[in-house]
């Protein structure tokens, strides 16, 4: 007979995550979506332990990312790249390609809290940044999505987010993982833990569906044409 567990924790980020570890070794863990949980896990296929999940970051988002911005602002030459509490390696390493590439230069800033977030856009205006992209990490930057939103139009600074109420917010655009697809993969893996299965065998996944959304407002105050091509990628226009 098999023994169902009486409960699976649903938590949002990698940080709550282990904060639930540390209280309990034995009851299923999942993910919803840990900007570094790819780069923690000693397996994708088999993360072990009582901790899967599903990953909101990897090196191919954060390329697409830089591509559309390089799409929307003609001649970008130098972007300013924020992120906060995790180090997303793998992803930061992969932007270094893809900016060579594109022809790009990239400046690394951090910032943890209101105050640093100021100082980061400041040092991007300071130092020529011709758009900023700000990485998914954590929900560290979802609190201070309205700060970000107005500081990237008072600087006039093309931007790309990390999601719809950033967007929503006045920010530029989001291409992020789908979080309707989300929480239906969500919730296959708790019927799935439910009905037996052992976290650490569960694989963690990728994101293999996005919501790419532009706020022409926001691109209208920044003196910025969206070409037909690339609204007809969107999957949301807010006017």
């Amino acid at each position: 007979m098999v023994r169902l567990p009486v409960e699976v924790l649903v938590v949002p980020t990698l940080l709550t995550a282990q904060l639930a570890q540390k209280a309990t070794t034995t009851i299923p863990i999942i993910i919803a979506g840990a900007g570094s949980l790819a780069n923690t896990a000693p397996s994708l296929a088999q993360p072990g332990g009582n901790i899967t999940g599903f990953s909101g970051l990897n090196p191919e988002l954060s390329t697409k990312r830089l591509e559309l911005l390089t799409q929307v602002v003609p001649g970008l030459t130098r972007v300013a790249v924020i992120r906060g509490l995790f180090p997303a390696t793998l992803e930061l390493e992969a932007l270094e390609v893809a900016a060579r590439a594109l022809g790009v230069q990239l400046q690394r800033l951090q910032a943890r809290n209101p105050t640093e977030i100021d100082q980061a856009v400041a040092a991007a205006v300071r130092e020529g940044a011709g758009a900023l992209m700000v990485f998914a990490d954590g929900g560290s930057f979802f609190p201070h999505r309205a700060q970000l939103a107005d500081l990237t139009l008072t600087h006039q600074l093309p931007s790309i987010l990390n999601g719809r109420e950033f967007v929503e917010a006045g920010g530029l655009m989001s291409y992020v993982p789908s979080p309707s697809d989300r929480g239906q993969r969500i919730a296959a893996y708790v019927d799935k833990l439910l009905n037996g299965a052992k976290p650490g065998d569960l694989p963690i996944e990728q994101p293999t569906k996005f919501e790419f959304i532009i706020n022409l407002k926001t691109a209208e105050a920044l003196g910025l044409t969206i070409s037909p091509s690339l609204l007809f990628q969107a999957t949301e226009i807010i006017r």
